[in-house]
């Protein structure tokens, strides 16, 4: 056990140092702060921005003489926020997902992981866990200014709320890496693993409509792994424990086919 754990270190190390000396990963995260930013601006100041439309129903209610209902600035914020983030995800996290590999393969270095003593599991593992971290470093200034947006709340927000809401938009980037490192094991083109990452990722997001389409237990079947509809629900600020054992199992799902693609090289080599 303890092998296995230091393989593991060594490939998350590995794998995380080549993230912080490449070009394209400080192009991603520009990119990602640059989006989330512009989200940031839109939803509190954008012209149906929360802020512009509570001042409007408040002038409105003035000039009625009707209250105007309250309406939880910080909870809608941080709920709209994380929306965009979401769907931000699904064009980012592919870019990053698609050299965990493909570059391996393009380098020739994966025949050499796939025979080394290292097992196949270690290696996914440490590769997701160093695509992840990336990830978080990533998000962290974000929850910086979403805390300093809501800090001045009166009442103030439940952190709890905020955690469990950055807690589901990790578990979603960890899933969709997870497969999209499956996708990148099966081919040595880096375009092509974030194109089919991005077209799996998608249906997963939208089986939830298609779900519609059938009736029955088919149709909850169906409906039950939509990635957008247990993320919603973590997003709201509802613990659901069905929502975050669907993330995992999706997590376990990419590491473990990883790993018998590899396994298939593994014994083509052979």
């Amino acid at each position: 056990m303890g092998i296995v754990l230091s393989n593991i270190i060594a490939i998350y190390r590995r794998e995380l140092q080549s993230y912080f000396v490449s070009p394209l990963a400080y192009v991603i995260a520009g990119i990602f702060w640059f989006l989330s930013g512009l989200f940031l601006i839109m939803i509190l100041l954008g012209p149906d921005g929360i802020l512009p439309t509570i001042t409007a129903l408040d002038l409105q209610g003035q000039q009625m003489g009707v209250p105007v209902p309250p309406i939880d600035v910080p909870y809608e914020f941080v709920r709209a926020f994380l929306d965009r983030m979401g769907w931000l995800l699904l064009f980012v996290l592919p870019i990053l997902s698609m050299g965990l590999y493909a570059e391996e393969r393009k380098r020739g270095t994966l025949e050499l992981l796939a025979t080394s003593p290292v097992t196949n599991w270690a290696v996914a593992v440490g590769k997701l866990l160093g695509v992840l971290t990336f990830f978080v470093t990533m998000i962290v200034p974000l929850v910086v200014i979403e805390a300093f947006v809501i800090s001045s709340s009166n009442p103030p927000m439940t952190p709890a709320i905020l955690l469990l809401g950055h807690l589901g938009l990790i578990l979603l980037a960890a899933a969709i890496l997870s497969l999209g490192m499956f996708i990148s094991s099966l081919t040595d083109s880096t375009i092509l693993s974030a194109v089919f990452t991005f077209a799996v990722i998608l249906l997963l997001l939208f089986v939830d409509l298609i779900a519609k389409t059938f009736p029955g237990p088919i149709g909850e079947a169906l409906s039950y792994i939509s990635l957008l509809r247990h993320f919603n629900t973590l997003i709201q600020g509802i613990f659901d424990t069905s929502a975050i054992l669907l993330f995992v199992s999706y997590i376990f799902l990419g590491v473990f086919l990883t790993s018998q693609s590899i396994d298939a090289l593994r014994f083509q080599r052979q």
